[in-house]
């Protein structure tokens, strides 16, 4: 397969009060395949958000290095980062705040077209009318504003900014996670029509994890700035092997009842470790009811366990 991105020890550090860091992205290492979606999942303030951010370059790294096709991104001169910024591209998580309440939809995804010298005149009216029927809009939506439209219309006008100047690699950031559960199921659909169509490669972001198995090709789990555990979608499903991991699908509800009433979920005690003050050692050992001693002692690398399957855990 084809590497679109490599993602190699990446790190992002932010600087909070007096002579503190938080660490929100802390050396992870990725590669992601041309045409592939790879779903990235955990718990809320894991960092991965910051990740598609540091992607898409609105974030600068403190370490680490990302390739787009074997290219720096982050060591660009201005034209190189001007083409860059067109071939990676992010729908947002939220359809109310992403887009400017002062402009219609048709000068939202008009302005991308503007700031890349793409096309003028009708040229330029055709294509924003294409793309606004490419999300299943009608073109004559094109002269509303954001406020007009329900927050499933907003997050297509989203897809469609997104895909106006032609990107290869589009990072969903929890794209249906503001949804209504109705409207999510149509979003993700447009989503793997549009890739189907158009030959993109997706980082989807969620926090749905039985959404996330159906639209991933591969799956990372992230915990506290680092990647636990990665495999191909329905191995990690069949056989999770990080105890996070494990944990995290138990939590998936299942809809047969008699099933739902009769299995065992995984109640992980203990807290979230504070992301400025880190543990040495394995970062989920204080949760983890499997731990040894030297697990709060030893910081486990991702490494493969088999097809591909990469587990961070001292204990397999």
């Amino acid at each position: 397969m084809e590497r679109l991105i490599e993602i190699n020890n990446l790190k992002k550090h932010f600087r909070v009060g007096r002579n503190q860091t938080l660490k929100a992205v802390d050396g992870i290492s990725l590669t992601i395949y041309k045409g592939e979606t790879l779903g990235l999942v955990g718990e809320s303030g894991c960092g991965k958000s910051t990740v598609g951010r540091l992607i898409v370059r609105l974030y600068n790294p403190t370490e680490g290095q990302i390739l787009y096709r074997e290219q720096d991104i982050f060591h660009a001169g201005k034209e190189q980062s001007r083409r860059l910024y067109r071939r990676l591209q992010m729908i947002f998580q939220d359809p109310y705040a992403s887009l400017n309440p002062r402009l219609t939809v048709g000068e939202i995804i008009g302005e991308a077209l503007d700031i890349h010298r793409l096309a003028k005149g009708s040229e330029r009216r055709d294509k924003i009318n294409k793309l606004i029927k490419m999300v299943g809009l009608d073109p004559s939506h094109a002269s509303r504003f954001p406020h007009e439209f329900s927050g499933g219309q907003r997050q297509r006008v989203g897809i469609a900014r997104a895909l106006a100047v032609d990107p290869e690699f589009v990072v969903c950031d929890e794209p249906i996670s503001a949804l209504d559960v109705s409207i999510q199921a149509q979003i993700v659909n447009l989503l793997q029509e549009l890739q189907e169509r158009l030959g993109l490669t997706y980082l989807f972001i969620a926090h749905d994890l039985a959404m996330v198995k159906h639209i991933s090709t591969r799956i990372a789990v992230m915990y506290l700035g680092c990647i636990v555990e990665l495999a191909d979608s329905e191995e990690l499903y069949r056989n999770p092997v990080h105890p996070y991991t494990r944990a995290l699908l138990s939590a998936i509800p299942i809809a047969d009842p008699e099933v739902e009433r009769n299995r065992q979920r995984i109640i992980l005690s203990g807290d979230v470790p504070s992301p400025i003050n880190t543990p040495p050692g394995c970062i989920f050992a204080g949760r983890c009811p499997q731990a040894r001693d030297r697990c709060r002692e030893e910081r486990p690398e991702l490494r493969d366990v088999g097809s591909g399957h990469q587990v961070a855990c001292l204990l397999v």
